[in-house]
């Protein structure tokens, strides 16, 4: 299962990451950027340290799950 993975730092300069399943590849960077800008501009997400400040990365992120059979 992949996931994109959207990045911020919050105003105690902590790590806030926003995860959205089955992302669109390829990705478009722009459209990204666009986002996490419009994210941080409405300040709709809130966060135990406070607002969103800053954008830190975005990145895709695949996770495997293989059963163990006991």
């Amino acid at each position: 299962m992949k996931s994109l993975e959207l990045k911020f730092l919050n105003e105690d300069d902590h790590i806030v990451t926003i995860s959205l399943d089955q992302p669109v590849e390829p990705v478009d960077t722009q459209a990204v950027n666009d986002a996490m800008d419009e994210i941080i501009t409405q300040n709709i997400f809130f966060s135990s340290g406070g607002d969103l400040v800053s954008k830190k990365s975005a990145r895709i992120v695949e996770r495997n799950v293989t059963p163990v059979e006991l």
